[in-house]
This record gives C-alpha cells, structure tokens and sequence, in this order.
C-alpha cells in the first residue's frame, strides 16, 4: 500500500504529465498548421493552453499541502521540491507558446518566398520541441530507472542542441540576405525573434530534465 506522500506524489506526477500533455497538442497544432498555411487551425492552437496557470496552481497548492500536512522526508522531500521548481518552468513555456500563437506570422500565398524558406525551415524547432516533451513526460513517468532517466535527460540536450544549430543557421543565413539587399527587413527581425522565443522552449525543458534527475537520483543541480 503507498503511502500518503508516496499517493501525493503520484498525484503530481499525472497532473504534471497533463499540463505536458497540453503542451504538447499546442505546439502539435501549431505545427500542423503552419505546414499547411491555415489560419483558422493556427488560431485553434492556444486552446490547450488556456488552462495551463490554473492547472499549474493546482500542482503548487498540492505540493504546498503536502509539506503543511505530511512533512515528507528524504526522497519525497527532493522530488516534492523539485516539482515546485518545475512548474515555474512550466508556466513560462506556456507564455513562451501564446506570445509565439500571438506574434508569429503564418506563410500566406503574397508572402515573400524568403519569409516562407524561413518559416518552413524553423518547423524543426516545432518538431525538435515536440520529441523534447514527449522525453520529458517519459521521464516524469520514470521513476526507478536511473540508466533509462539519464537516457531520456540526454535525447532532451540533443533536441536543444539541434535546434540552436537550426536557429543559428537560420538567423546568418537571414542576416546574408538583408545585408546583399542592402537593408534592414523588420518583419524578418520580428520573425527571428519569435522564431527564437519558441526555440527558447528548450532550454526550459532541459531544465526540467536536469530537476527531474535530481529528484530521482540526487547529486547537484
């Protein structure tokens, strides 16, 4: 029989995993529908986020009862603590995911062809953000396998590591292009800055990786 941290913590787990999960249908919708061009699918992709600050409340008030109530020690203090951290990070990739919904231009049939060569090539980061939180709701739900966590933290570091080569590549290749046209392009600097904001999502995950490993396996931060 668990016991009652042991319940409270399995129950931080699965709402953890649900804001991950919402997460994640966002940047799918969004994904598909800058693949296809579609507005009116784009607009749709904000709708998982709408309960996100709510739901991550809930997690802090449960976490915040659990230490008021049950006084957890140990292993359940580290991992009780870690997710207190989390959800912060949480939070801010869904700020980062409805200012990019927000501010991000969508390719239309008039839009310039260099526009649209770098919209479609930073759906990588779309697609790299992804894979990132599957890894991490993998890892939320990996609780005793220390070898299988540090597997999963490592494909996390990839995906971000990709993905600022991605952006990197983007950015020079943007900036090459302004420069030969003899001007600054601002729709195109106000693409790369919500193209990077997005990317920036990754580097909350791999900080999320990092205290997920803590929590389970201890060792610094």
């Amino acid at each position: 029989m668990l016991s009652k941290n042991e319940e409270k913590l399995a129950e931080v787990r699965l709402k953890t995993i649900a804001v991950l999960q919402n997460l994640t249908a966002s940047q799918k919708l969004v994904l598909q529908a800058m693949e296809a061009c579609d507005l009116k699918s784009y607009e749709q992709a904000s709708e998982p986020l709408v309960m996100v600050d709510e739901n991550v409340e809930e997690i802090d008030n449960l976490i915040v009862h659990v230490f008021a109530r049950y006084a957890p020690e140990a292993k359940d203090l580290r991992e009780m603590v870690s997710f207190l951290k989390i959800t912060s990070s949480l939070q801010r990739i869904a700020i980062n995911e409805k200012n990019y919904i927000k501010n991000m231009q969508i390719c239309q049939p008039d839009m310039e062809e260099e526009m649209k060569r770098v919209i479609n090539e930073s759906l990588s980061i779309n697609r790299n953000t992804i894979k990132a939180l599957e890894f991490v709701m993998e890892m939320v739900k990996t609780t005793d396998d220390a070898e299988r966590l540090k597997d999963l933290a490592s494909k996390i570091n990839v995906q971000n590591s990709k993905s600022d080569d991605i952006y990197t590549m983007i950015e020079k290749d943007a900036l090459q292009s302004m420069h030969q046209e003899g001007g600054v392009n601002e729709e195109m600097i106000n693409l790369l800055k919500y193209i990077r904001k997005n990317a920036k999502i990754l580097d909350r995950l791999e900080d999320i990786a990092s205290r997920l490993l803590f929590a389970r396996i201890g060792g610094k931060l």
